[in-house]
C-alpha cells in the first residue's frame, strides 16, 4: 500500500497499531473507528459467540466510567456510536463534531482496551444476547443465510454464525472472556481509522497516547481454521413457517481478488438490483415471491456467492427452477450489452453514493489496512468497474456457479419439498 489516494494518510506506531485517515474538508464531523482483526472465525467451538458477546460488554463500563456514564458522555457530545462484529473483525465506531475528537477517542479507546467486565453487567448482558439469538431464530429470512454458510463450509469456522450458540453464551466464564480479549485485542491486530474534518498528525498523536495495546500474545492476524473444503451439501432447518426460505450458493473469491469488480457486476445482473434477472423473472413476471435476490461475501482467503428466495409452498418448485435456469444462462448465454452497461452504472452509482458518508469512508480505509487490500481511489475503482467485459462475467459465472460445488439451505416446514425443488437447480446447472 505504497501509493495512497489523495487525502488518505497511513502511519504505523512503534507498538504495531496502524492509523489511517481520510480528510474531508467540506464536513464538520469526524467518523472514528477502532478496528480489531478478530471475529467469529477466530473462535474455538467452545467459544462460539464470544467475539460478539465481548463487543456488547465493551459498552458495560471501564475502570473510570460505568455503562450509564458512557452513554451520557456520548450523548453529551451529540455522538452517534455503535459497534459491530463480523467473521473476521470487530469494531467500535462513533460520529461526532470535530471539536469532540479527543474526548471521543479517549473514551472509545478505553472501552476497547480496558473494559471492566463487571460480573453483574455480564450476567444481565448474557440475557440480552440470548434474547438476540432467540429473536434471530424467529426470523427465518435471516436464519437461512447462516444455514447456507454451514452448508458451504461445514465445520469450518466460516460455517458458524457470528452470534454463536446459546449454551456458550449462557455459561462462558468471565475469565475466559477476559482471556480472549487479552489474546486477540493486541496492537498488531488494531487499526485506528477516521474520516472527516481532521488532521492526520493529530489522530496519530491521540493514538500514541490512548491506544496502548499490548504486543501480540501468541495470536497473529492469520485467519483461523485454514482453507475450508469445497464439499457442498443440502441443509434443512425445520420450522413451521408460511413460506419456504431458500438459499443456493457456493465458494466465491477473496477480499483482494482483482475479479471482485467483475463479481459486483455479475451479482448485479443476476439478482443484486431491481432490474436483475431474478427480480424480473421471479417477482415481476410471475409474482412468485416478494423477496428474491443475490449477494456475495468475501473473506481474506475465500468467499461465497449466494441467492435467496422466500416463497409459499405452491411456488417453491417453480421459483427454484427459474433460479437454476438463470444461473445456467449466465455462463452458457452470457450477458447482453444493455445488461452489462446498466449493471456497471448501478455498481458505480452505489459506490459513489455510499462514499458520500464519512462513516462509509472510514470503514473502507479501515478494512483495506486491516486486511492488506490495496487502497484504490474512487476514480481507480470506477475505472476497474468500467473495464469489466462480458467475457469476464461469463468466465466468472462458469467458475463460481459450478454444480459440483453448489450448496443449498432451507428454513421451512417440509424437507422433501425443498429437496425436490433444489434438484431443479442442479439439473439446470448441469444441463
Amino acid at each position: 500500500m505504497t501509493t495512497l489516494p489523495t487525502g488518505v494518510e497511513l502511519a504505523e506506531l512503534p507498538n504495531g497499531v496502524r492509523v489511517v485517515t481520510e480528510t474531508v474538508p467540506s464536513v464538520r464531523s469526524v467518523a472514528l473507528g477502532l478496528w480489531v482483526r478478530t471475529g467469529s472465525r477466530d473462535e474455538a467451538p467452545a467459544q462460539a459467540g464470544v467475539s460478539h458477546f465481548l463487543e456488547h460488554l465493551l459498552f458495560k463500563g471501564t475502570e473510570r466510567h460505568s455503562a450509564i456514564e458512557i452513554s451520557e458522555l456520548f450523548d453529551g457530545m451529540g455522538a452517534a456510536t455503535n459497534a459491530a462484529t463480523g467473521k473476521e473483525s470487530t469494531h467500535l465506531h462513533a460520529r461526532f463534531l470535530d471539536e469532540h475528537t479527543e474526548r471521543a477517542f479517549d473514551l472509545l479507546a478505553e472501552m476497547l482496551l480496558a473494559p471492566a467486565l463487571p460480573p453483574e453487567e455480564i450476567d444481565s448482558e448474557r440475557e440480552v444476547v440470548l434474547e438476540e439469538i432467540a429473536m434471530y431464530e424467529d426470523e427465518p429470512s435471516d436464519r437461512v443465510h447462516d444455514v447456507l454458510a454451514e452448508a458451504i463450509y461445514g465445520d469450518h469456522p466460516l460455517g458458524r454464525r457470528v452470534l454463536g450458540r446459546s449454551e456458550v453464551i449462557g455459561g462462558i466464564p468471565v475469565p475466559d472472556i477476559a482471556g480472549y480479549h487479552h489474546t486477540r485485542y493486541t496492537a498488531p491486530n488494531i487499526v485506528v481509522s477516521a474520516a472527516g474534518h481532521l488532521e492526520h498528525a493529530r489522530l496519530v498523536e491521540l493514538a500514541e497516547r490512548y491506544v496502548s495495546a499490548p504486543a501480540a500474545n501468541g495470536a497473529g492476524a492469520a485467519p483461523n481454521g485454514g482453507l475450508p473444503s469445497d464439499a457442498a451439501k443440502l441443509l434443512f432447518y425445520p420450522k413451521d413457517t408460511e413460506q419456504y426460505h431458500i438459499c443456493f450458493g457456493g465458494p466465491g473469491i477473496s477480499r483482494g481478488d482483482e475479479r471482485r469488480f467483475a463479481l459486483a457486476v455479475l451479482d448485479t445482473i443476476f439478482g443484486g438490483s431491481v432490474s436483475s434477472r431474478l427480480f424480473r423473472e421471479v417477482r415481476e413476471k410471475r409474482g412468485l415471491a416478494y423477496s428474491v435476490g443475490s449477494y456475495t461475501h468475501e473473506f481474506v482467503d475465500r468467499g461465497f456467492v449466494a441467492s435467496y428466495v422466500g416463497t409459499r409452498a405452491d411456488n417453491v418448485a417453480e421459483a427454484c427452477e427459474i433460479i437454476g435456469r438463470e444461473l445456467a444462462s449466465l455462463s452458457t448465454e452470457g450477458v447482453s450489452d444493455d445488461e452489462l452497461r446498466r449493471a456497471k452504472e448501478h455498481v458505480k452509482g452505489r459506490l459513489v453514493l455510499g462514499l458520500e458518508s464519512t462513516g462509509s469512508r472510514m470503514s473502507r480505509i479501515a478494512r483495506a489496512v486491516l486486511f492488506g487490500i490495496p487502497l484504490l481511489s474512487i476514480d481507480e475503482m470506477l475505472e476497474r468497474i468500467e473495464g469489466v467485459s462480458a467475457e469476464e462475467v461469463a468466465e466468472l459465472s462458469a467458475e463460481l456457479y459450478d454444480p459440483a460445488k453448489f450448496a443449498a439451505a432451507c428454513v421451512g416446514p417440509e424437507e422433501e419439498r425443498f429437496r425436490d425443488a433444489a434438484s431443479h437447480v442442479s439439473e439446470a446447472l448441469v444441463a
